[in-house]
């Protein structure tokens, strides 16, 4: 059975693969398992005090909207709760950053709330969800939104166990003065709703004997990468942009270590930050979360191991320019989930190979339309498959080599008549995710690192995104945009 493990998943690497793993890491500090002290500490759970937090993230988003934004959705009253209750849940039509990025941060506050009151992951993943079902049923006058009430709590559960553990990393209860001021203050940054609960209860600035670090030093590497950026959509006309870049790796935890872990025991997060002109900033984001593993070979040659992962994928991209003026591509996935083998062969001494291979289930995803463009929104949502597949070739700490193949297989089931008119239609109850179609996006490339000294790298990436879409009531269309990127990278 182990040689058959073995010899499936050494085919699968020579077929496809992707990243967001680090072919070389270079370890941020020792890892130290957590003091008992500290995991007693901030393990009391308070209840009443989350749920007020829940609730008052939600009144104090409100207020904002109604009486600084005076935004219309936010005048709420008894027949707009009434209203809410009895139609139900529909798909809404906002942009993808909203919906996709924006509402699973959301929901991060709702989790963290939880989480920094002594809930583990699970249960705080309640609380996110309770905090989204209040704000779709009562703080709008908009009817709730399924893709939200799908999207807000799990996204928010990556995106908040994520932001909870590098919190974690920067605070120290041992400091005092401005060291700790700026410990405390970076770390309300990064976990918003952990800094206040911190300032609440007093421990923002109470001196204590132990670090108060709930998960003491786990094995953590961390990549910053800044360079140029070059776009190119393949259509009729070639539409090309050039601009800066920048890239952030972090990688949590040991992925050959699978035996006695929790969920996010080990994470990889990846963002691309974009500085150009007419592009998102926030470009790409991948989390990919170990949810329970169990480790299937572990020897002097091999190591395999079998588990369930979290997946949030999330990318964007918008037009070049007025050549096409077309929007190269945007897919996203913040609810996935699935299976995943990580392996990890020792060839010789100096070099290396490791890989993964992932299969999802994705419950709520997006994929670009080539029609529908209803309200802010050019996507069609949509749910269904993807896979995962990737090979690092490594040798010493000087040269990585890493392909990357990433495919998503998604449905879009819930559309609009065939004679609808869209000069009648209200955006806010069509309850559509789209064009009825089959979306299949493929993202394939190769990266290279090569060490220049100590912990600098030259990183040079190619990307390959292709997207073939078949519309039932329109024509098919097929895209294909490549990308790529020329950096210096510090491995810190």
């Amino acid at each position: 059975m182990k040689k058959l493990l073995l010899t499936l998943l050494t085919f699968l690497i020579a077929v496809n693969v992707a990243y967001p793993q680090l072919a070389i890491r270079h370890r941020l500090a020792t890892p130290r398992p957590a003091d008992s002290l500290d995991i007693d500490y901030y393990s009391h759970k308070r209840g009443l005090q989350a749920g007020t937090m829940v609730f008052g993230i939600n009144m104090g988003v409100w207020a904002f909207d109604r009486y600084i934004r005076k935004a219309d959705f936010a005048y709420i009253n008894g027949r707009t709760i009434k209203d809410n209750l009895k139609h139900g849940f529909v798909w809404d039509n906002d942009a993808m950053g909203t919906n996709m990025f924006m509402h699973p941060y959301h929901g991060s506050l709702y989790f963290n709330s939880a989480r920094s009151n002594g809930y583990n992951f699970w249960q705080s993943g309640l609380f996110a969800f309770g905090g989204s079902f209040m704000w779709e049923m009562f703080m709008e006058n908009e009817y709730p939104s399924t893709n939200d009430i799908i999207a807000t709590p799990i996204g928010g559960m990556a995106l908040g166990e994520v932001t909870y553990r590098v919190s974690d990393l920067i605070l120290d209860d041992r400091k005092t003065g401005w060291s700790r001021f700026g410990l405390e203050f970076a770390g309300f940054l990064v976990s918003p709703m952990r800094g206040l609960t911190r300032i609440i209860n007093g421990d923002a600035w109470k001196r204590r004997s132990t670090s108060g670090k709930q998960f003491g030093v786990p094995d953590v590497s961390v990549d910053v990468s800044l360079g140029i950026r070059t776009l190119e959509l393949k259509d009729e006309i070639l539409d090309k942009g050039v601009g800066l870049a920048s890239e952030i790796n972090i990688e949590y935890g040991d992925r050959f270590d699978a035996e006695d872990t929790k969920p996010y025991d080990y994470f990889s997060i990846q963002a691309n930050l974009n500085w150009q002109k007419d592009q998102p900033v926030l470009g790409q984001i991948n989390i990919v979360g170990r949810l329970v593993a169990k480790e299937l070979v572990n020897n002097e040659k091999h190591y395999l191991s079998l588990g369930l992962y979290q997946h949030f994928d999330y990318y964007d991209s918008d037009t070049i320019s007025a050549v096409s003026a077309k929007v190269p591509y945007k897919f996203c996935t913040p609810a996935s989930v699935g299976g995943g083998l990580i392996y990890k062969r020792n060839l010789k001494r100096n070099w290396g190979i490791d890989g993964y291979a992932y299969l999802n289930a994705i419950l709520l995803g997006g994929a670009l339309s080539d029609y529908y463009q209803v309200d802010e929104r050019i996507y069609n949502l949509a749910s269904g498959y993807s896979s995962k597949l990737n090979f690092n070739f490594t040798y010493k700490d000087r040269l990585a080599i890493s392909t990357i193949y990433e495919v998503y297989h998604m449905f879009t089931w819930k559309g609009y008549p065939q004679d609808i008119n869209w000069d009648e239609v209200e955006p806010k109850t069509l309850n559509a995710q789209g064009d009825r179609s089959r979306a299949i996006l493929h993202a394939v490339g190769l990266r290279l690192d090569l060490k220049l000294r100590k912990q600098l790298y030259l990183t040079g990436t190619f990307m390959n995104y292709t997207r073939d879409t078949k519309y039932r009531y329109h024509a098919n269309v097929f895209s294909n945009t490549s990308e790529g990127r020329i950096m210096l990278t510090y491995k810190y």
